[in-house]
C-alpha cells in the first residue's frame, strides 16, 4: 500500500522536477553568466571532472550583472509593464465574451450542451499559427471585414485595423477565449438553479438575482478562467508579432530578440525568469488567500 501510494505521489513530483524544476535552474544559472562567442554561448562553463577547485571558480564567477542591467534599462520595465497591461485588458474582454457564452451553454436544453462545448473547443484542433495568420486576412486594408463594411456602405475607405493594439486584443481574445469558456461552464453548470428560484420568489428580478446570486457563486470559475488566460498572454510572442506589429511592445518579443538575434543568452535567460516570478507571485498570494477563506468556511 505505502509503495502503491509513493508512486502515485512520486510522478507527479518527479515530471514537475524534471519539466520544470530543472529547465527553471538551467535558465537561472545561464541568467549569472555573461554572453560569449562561443559553443554554448556563455560563460563560465563548468567542465567535468574538474573538481572542488573547478567548481569553486565556476560559482565565483557567477553574478547578478544581467538582472541589474535590466533594472537600469528602460526597455525591459516598459516590455514588462507594457505586457501586464495588454494581458490584464485582454483578460477582461476575454471574461466579457467568455461569460455570457459559458452562461448560456449551462442553460441550454442537455442534447445541445454538448454540440455548443464541441463549438468551443474546436479551434484547438486546428493550428494556432493558422489561426492567427486567418486574422491577417480578415482585418487587412484588403481583407473581408473591410470589404463587408465598404459593402454595406459603412465606411466609404479601409479601416486601419492590422497592425494595432485592437488586433492583438482581438487576437488574444479569440485564441484564448476556450479557456476562459470551458471553467466558467463548469461551475455554472453546477449551480444549484433552486437557489435562483428562491431569489426570484423573494421578489428579485432576473437581472438582480443574476448578480447577488449567480455571479458570486461562479467567482472560483471566474478566477481560474482569467488566470488561465492572463498567465500565457504576458508571454505572447506570436500574436502580437504578427497581429500588433512593431509597434507593439510586450516582453515575449524582448524575449525572442534576445536569444535568436542578440544571441544573449544570460541576458534572455534573466528576461525569462523574471518573467516567471512575475507570473508565479500572483498565483501563489491567491492560493494563500484561497486557503484561508476555505479554512474560514470550515466548521
Amino acid at each position: 500500500m505505502f509503495s502503491r501510494r509513493a508512486l502515485l505521489i512520486g510522478l507527479p513530483f518527479l515530471w514537475l522536477a524534471v519539466f520544470f524544476a530543472a529547465p527553471l535552474l538551467v535558465a537561472f544559472r545561464i541568467s549569472l553568466s555573461q554572453a560569449a562567442t562561443a559553443i554554448p554561448p556563455y560563460l563560465p562553463v563548468l567542465e567535468p571532472g574538474s573538481g572542488w577547485a573547478g567548481l569553486r571558480a565556476f560559482v565565483s564567477q557567477l553574478n547578478f550583472d544581467n538582472y541589474r542591467f535590466l533594472a537600469s534599462d528602460d526597455l525591459y520595465w516598459k516590455a514588462y509593464v507594457s505586457s501586464l497591461g495588454i494581458a490584464f485588458r485582454a483578460t477582461i474582454f476575454t471574461l466579457l465574451v467568455g461569460y455570457p457564452i459559458a452562461y448560456g451553454i449551462a442553460r441550454a436544453p442537455d442534447n445541445w450542451r454538448k454540440i455548443l462545448l464541441m463549438a468551443v473547443i474546436l479551434p484547438f484542433w486546428t493550428s494556432f499559427l493558422i489561426r492567427i495568420y486567418a486574422w491577417i486576412g480578415i482585418l487587412s486594408n484588403e481583407g473581408i471585414l473591410n470589404q463587408v463594411l465598404m459593402g454595406i456602405g459603412l465606411t466609404h475607405q479601409p479601416i486601419h485595423m492590422l497592425n494595432t493594439p485592437f488586433a492583438v486584443y482581438l487576437g488574444i481574445t479569440y485564441a484564448y477565449l476556450p479557456l476562459m469558456v470551458l471553467p466558467l461552464y463548469a461551475t455554472l453548470e453546477r449551480l444549484d438553479r433552486s437557489l435562483i428560484e428562491a431569489a426570484l420568489d423573494l421578489g428579485c428580478s432576473r437581472a438582480k438575482a443574476f448578480w447577488l446570486v449567480t455571479l458570486p457563486m461562479s467567482r472560483w470559475g471566474i478566477v481560474a478562467g482569467c488566470f488561465l488566460v492572463f498567465i500565457p498572454a504576458i508571454g505572447e510572442y506570436v500574436i502580437p508579432s504578427l497581429l500588433g506589429g512593431s509597434s507593439t511592445l510586450m516582453i515575449g518579443k524582448v524575449l525572442f530578440d534576445e536569444f535568436f538575434t542578440n544571441q544573449d543568452w544570460p541576458v534572455a535567460s534573466a528576461v525569462a525568469v523574471l518573467l516567471l516570478a512575475i507570473v508565479i507571485l500572483p498565483i501563489a498570494l491567491f492560493q494563500r488567500v484561497q486557503d484561508r477563506l476555505h479554512a474560514e468556511d470550515r466548521p
